[in-house]
């Protein structure tokens, strides 16, 4: 297990860092402490190949060009203050009417213009031992920022242990009560991008998911996914359920967990032999595959983006979490920290 600090470019006159977490079995998970974004994840085959297996980029210009800027697909970022969507960008709040930028055809995603994928974290810790390597990094939003109530300071830690988990977890605070849902954006690919996400065998734990209005905003109902190509309980190829959809999967999946951590969903490539299983403590999970990611981006090495390259499974609270009644959570009080576990579980068939 190991632990290595390298340079990852400039901001302006800001120096981006990136480290390396190595454990024992040849599996490398690569963050910058800019956003905490996860820029790489390199994981063996079947056979012991290592390949990269996420969407990110081997320098911070890759997360500034102009491809990347206009289809913003928030590769592998720490996604706050709120995930997802918040409908017309407001909520009402302790009888206070908040109104956020509306970044997403009117609606508020993902923080807003610069939220928490955007900014620079700072490192409070990073270990490599016998056992299990960590990197830990904060942030602090204060009242006001992005036209959210509440100073909050944020925690995530990232670690990667020998029996190839990458866990995730996040805590947080706040003087106010405020809307707080946390994700990691990591788009998978788990052929190593030789080809697209088609022949993955995809299955999640969930019944049902938040029925969306006709901008994909969750207004209260739910759809059960029985008879529906999104029904994955059982597993199956992502080609099977991609071709009765016409823009793919963007639904988020409810899960009876009560904040619990739980095996949620898993993923297989039969050729390549990789395999990941997806457990978290959250109460769904926004499942995207990827059609509007632009097929103009790629990493340096080659592996080429684009529509169907890459699968998130974003583990989070509900989209629109403010505004609809029954949403477990959505809202953090002083006193009561922000929790949040996911673990990426990486094996091969």
């Amino acid at each position: 297990m190991k632990i290595e600090k390298t340079n990852f470019g400039n901001i302006g006159n800001e120096v981006v860092s990136l480290y390396s977490l190595s454990n024992d079995n040849g599996m490398v998970v690569k963050i910058t402490d800019y956003g905490a974004t996860i820029t790489a994840i390199l994981t063996p085959d079947s056979q012991g190949n290592s390949r990269e297996i996420t969407c990110g980029f081997d320098s911070i210009d890759g997360y500034f060009s102009e491809d990347y800027k206009n289809n913003a697909p928030y590769f592998g970022g720490t996604v706050g203050r709120f995930a997802s969507r918040i409908h017309d960008g407001k909520f009402e709040l302790e009888g206070t009417q908040h109104a956020l930028v509306g970044n997403d055809r009117g609606n508020h995603l993902h923080g807003g213009s610069q939220g928490f994928d955007k900014r620079m974290w700072k490192v409070s810790g990073f270990n490599g031992d016998d056992d299990v390597t960590y990197l830990e990094l904060t942030l602090f939003s204060a009242d006001g920022e992005e036209s959210y109530p509440g100073n909050v300071n944020v925690t995530t830690r990232f670690t990667l242990n020998n029996d190839n988990e990458l866990i995730i977890e996040y805590t947080a605070d706040t003087d106010k009560a405020t809307p707080i849902s946390l994700t990691n954006h990591s788009y998978f690919n788990l052929s190593g991008f030789k080809e697209t996400i088609h022949n993955h065998k995809a299955t999640v734990h969930a019944d049902a998911f938040l029925e969306g209005d006709d901008k994909g905003v969750p207004q209260g109902g739910r759809l059960e996914v029985s008879g529906d190509p999104s029904d994955l309980r059982t597993g199956k190829l992502f080609q099977e359920a991609l071709d009765q959809m016409e823009t793919g999967f963007e639904h988020y999946y409810v899960f009876d967990n009560n904040f619990e951590l739980k095996k949620v969903a898993s993923f297989e490539h039969a050729e390549s032999g990789r395999a990941m299983d997806i457990l978290t403590t959250e109460p769904g999970m926004l499942f995207y595959s990827g059609y509007f990611t632009s097929d103009a981006l790629k990493r340096e090495n080659g592996d080429q983006y684009g529509r169907y390259k890459g699968f998130c499974c974003e583990t989070h609270r509900y989209p629109n979490g403010p505004n609809l009644k029954d949403a477990p959570k959505a809202i953090t009080h002083p006193g009561d920290p922000y929790s949040s576990k996911t673990i990426y579980k990486f094996y091969t068939l």
